[in-house]
């Protein structure tokens, strides 16, 4: 199974590809898709759906995990984060892919094992579980990574569940 995990963001969509195979997981690609400040809502819009189409068409992932927006302090970059996960998802959905959401909460449990771990913590985390040499950078990208850690994480769970539930 091949995951995408994003991290939304406007200035910075951090991604990474992960395939699960059996109990492994393997880093396939990750970075960051970047626009500049000052460009039009709009075009800045454009720039990440038209990268998340061809990321998608690239690598191919079976699925898709996306970090759940939280309410921000700053309403107008929650607004703006909101529209380029709205744009990532409907890029998603048009090749019919599976899209899971999942909180910040969520994400720690998963990758660290403590819901309240701290970024560096799963920075660490992300880099041992999938065997890097080093943390990726922008953190964005580490988000990203730990998403779809995350997802991978739930399908196996998801998995043993329904086995359990045939027999």
């Amino acid at each position: 199974m091949r995951v995408l995990g994003i991290d939304p963001g406007i200035a910075i969509v951090g991604f990474g590809f992960i395939d699960k195979i059996g109990h492994k997981l393997v880093p396939v690609q990750y970075g960051s898709i970047e626009t500049k400040a000052h460009t039009p809502q709009e075009e800045r819009l454009m720039q990440v759906y038209e990268s998340a189409c061809s990321l998608l068409d690239k690598y191919k992932p079976d699925t898709v995990a996306v970090e759940k927006l939280f309410f921000n302090r700053n309403v107008t970059t929650a607004f703006a984060v909101g529209q380029a996960r709205g744009v990532i998802i409907l890029a998603a959905a048009q090749r019919g892919l599976p899209v899971a959401e999942y909180t910040p909460l969520q994400v720690k449990q998963a990758v660290v094992g403590y819901g309240k771990a701290e970024k560096r913590q799963v920075q660490e985390m992300v880099k041992m579980l999938l065997k890097l040499s080093a943390i990726p950078k922008p953190d964005d990208v580490a988000d990203a990574l730990a998403i779809g850690i995350c997802h991978a994480h739930s399908a196996v769970l998801t998995e043993k569940i329904n086995e359990v539930t045939r027999r």
